[in-house]
């Protein structure tokens, strides 16, 4: 449990190096809001991560697979990928060297999402079935502190020092992944054959790992198929789109980063975990998809709020910043757990991994994409219509969960088909 612990840190600790506190870095370098809003496209490579995954799952890098486990030596690969990001990271001259700056933020998003593959992979073969809750705890938990550390903590290294500094302290800390790696355990399913060297053939392993999940789940779901898929597509557009603006927003109303790092980071944390046990609470009182509703409407809604922050004239209030953070992370986190636990209900029990893995994919890729143009509305139109944008983007998934609430599907849909 405590190397899981530290394998969450390190899993935690590179995304929002690339996503929200880089784009807090180039606000304060002077960098466009379009052109912010591109580089938030690096996060579309956590969502496609599912292409290479089968290549991580099976094959044996030399040496170093003899040494480690096929596991262990994915992990290290990856993690020095990151170190070594973040150290160029933090040498580059931001105002002339923005393309450089995007392609090594793309290499981190790649070696980042890499390492969420292998972690996975390494927590469900490490331990039995009945200690899978106490590890996915213990990770989680790494990965939340890894959040804090990233988003708060680097926001109050560079307020005090600067941003080179603040990603190279970033670069030590990913170093701690690297330690964990090379302390933990093997597991012993490493000693077993994998896809490439087993006696199937290419064809029976790709019908296996990737057609097989998805005709299970197109003939269990009938009809429902299209607007199941399309309420996972637009479920979490609106607050990842808003999500890409935020930080350049906070600084532009007169915020310091240390502000920021105090209100929006751990404040706003404690909120999330407040929305998350509220929303574990009700579901259980009133149903999944009552509560999947709520999520959806407060989501959509609070992004009006931070409308109306962007309309204020007058001196930016911290009071005001906190109540939108309270109302927006509460709201965030009762829609996340809702979401998840939907996607759980339809994935089949046979295919659970591939299937989720695929549904995870859908649920961001669609709200990365539009965030990305979030820069371009920005500029052109300022933050109040962007943030009703934003609002707007939520009412598609309003409209799907009413669908399915009117017509609901059978249990054998949303069982997972046993």
């Amino acid at each position: 449990m405590l190397g899981l612990l530290f394998l969450g840190f390190s899993a935690g600790l590179p995304y929002l190096l690339v996503f929200s506190t880089l784009s807090a870095w180039l606000t304060d370098y002077g960098v466009s809001r379009s052109t912010i809003g591109f580089f938030s496209w690096m996060g579309i490579v956590y969502s496609v991560k599912v292409i290479w995954a089968p290549v991580v799952d099976r094959l044996r890098l030399p040496l170093l697979t003899k040494w480690l486990g096929q596991r262990r030596s994915w992990m290290l690969i990856a993690q020095l990928g990151i170190v070594l990001g973040l150290l160029s990271m933090a040498r580059l001259d931001i105002a002339n060297e923005l393309t450089a700056l995007a392609f090594i933020g793309v290499w981190i998003a790649f070696c980042s999402a890499t390492q969420d593959i292998t972690i996975d992979a390494y927590r469900i073969e490490i331990a039995e079935v009945e200690q899978q809750a106490a590890i996915a705890a213990s990770y989680i938990l790494g990965y939340r502190l890894a959040l804090l550390v990233a988003g708060a903590g680097a926001l109050y290294i560079a307020d005090f020092a600067s941003w080179p500094t603040a990603y190279t302290a970033m670069a030590a800390l990913a170093g701690l992944g690297v330690i964990t790696t090379l302390s933990v355990a093997r597991p012993e399913s490493d000693n077993r054959p994998r896809g490439l060297e087993n006696t199937k053939g290419f064809g029976q392993n790709l019908l296996d790992a990737v057609i097989n999940p998805f005709v299970e789940f197109w003939r269990r779901c009938g009809r429902f198929v299209v607007p199941l898929l399309l309420l996972i597509s637009f479920y979490r557009v609106s607050d990842i789109t808003m999500g890409v603006m935020a930080n350049p927003f906070y600084l532009d109303l007169g915020f310091s980063k240390s502000e920021i790092a105090s209100v929006v980071k751990f404040f706003g944390f404690g909120m999330t975990i407040l929305g998350s046990v509220v929303a574990g609470v009700m579901v259980v009182r009133y149903g999944l998809m009552k509560i999947l509703l709520l999520g959806a409407v407060l989501v959509a809604a609070t992004n009006l709020l931070f409308a109306v922050m962007a309309g204020v004239t007058s001196e930016p209030s911290l009071t005001f910043l906190a109540f939108t953070i309270s109302v927006d992370n509460f709201s965030g986190g009762l829609a996340n757990v809702a979401f998840i636990a939907f996607l759980s209900s339809l994935t089949s029990s046979s295919y659970t991994a591939t299937q989720y893995a695929l549904f995870s994919s859908l649920m961001t890729l669609p709200g990365k994409f539009i965030g990305g143009y979030g820069g371009v509305w920005v500029d052109s139109f300022g933050y109040q219509d962007f943030f009703v944008l934003a609002a707007g983007l939520g009412l598609p998934a309003i409209g799907l969960v009413l669908c399915l609430m009117i017509w609901p599907p059978s249990p054998k849909v949303m069982g997972g088909g046993g």
